[in-house]
C-alpha cells in the first residue's frame, strides 16, 4: 500500500507543526523543509483548517499551528480521512472489477486482512508517537523486506 502525496504532506505538516509549536509557521517554511510544492501544500493546509487540525492566524504576522494536542491526533483516522480509497486490487472495487476470478479466488480476503491490520496497527498512534524523543512502542521494529535467492 501506498499513501497519497496528499497524505503524505499532511503528515509532514503535521509533524512540522508540532515540531516548531513555540512559533507560528508559514506554507512557505514547510514547503520549503521538504521541498514540496506550495500550491499543494496550500489545498492541504486548507482541509487541515477545516478540520480543527490546524489553526489559521492572517494578517503580515499570521501562519499556522496545531489546532489540537499531538496526543490527540490518531494516525488511523488521519490516513482514513486523506486517502480516497484503499482498494489493495481491482476486485475491491464493485463498479470496475472485471477479473474473471472474484468468484473463486481467496487474494481479496486476505488482502482485506492485511489492509486492516495496516490501519489496526496506525489506530493504536499519534502524532505525538511520531515526534522525535517520543517512547518507541514495541512494536515500532522496523521490518526490513528482502527478496529471496
Amino acid at each position: 500500500m501506498r499513501l497519497t502525496s496528499f497524505t503524505d504532506y499532511t503528515l509532514r505538516t503535521l509533524l512540522y507543526l508540532s515540531a516548531h509549536r513555540d512559533r507560528l509557521v508559514t506554507i512557505q517554511d514547510i514547503a520549503d523543509v521538504h521541498a514540496i510544492s506550495k500550491n499543494h501544500l496550500m489545498k492541504v493546509v486548507y482541509q487541515l483548517g477545516q478540520s480543527g487540525l490546524v489553526e489559521t492566524v492572517r494578517g503580515r504576522n499570521g501562519g499556522l499551528r496545531l489546532g489540537r494536542e499531538p496526543k490527540d491526533i490518531n494516525i488511523g483516522q488521519l490516513i482514513r480521512d486523506t486517502e480516497t480509497d484503499f482498494y489493495m486490487a481491482e476486485c475491491f472495487d464493485r463498479d470496475h472489477n472485471t477479473c474473471p476470478l472474484t468468484g473463486d479466488c481467496r487474494l481479496k480476503s486476505a488482502l482485506g486482512q492485511a489492509t486492516r491490520a495496516y490501519l489496526d496497527v496506525l489506530d493504536r498512534l499519534t502524532l505525538q508517537d511520531m515526534l522525535p524523543g517520543a517512547a518507541p512502542s514495541a512494536e515500532g521494529v522496523p521490518v526490513i523486506l528482502q527478496r529471496r535467492p
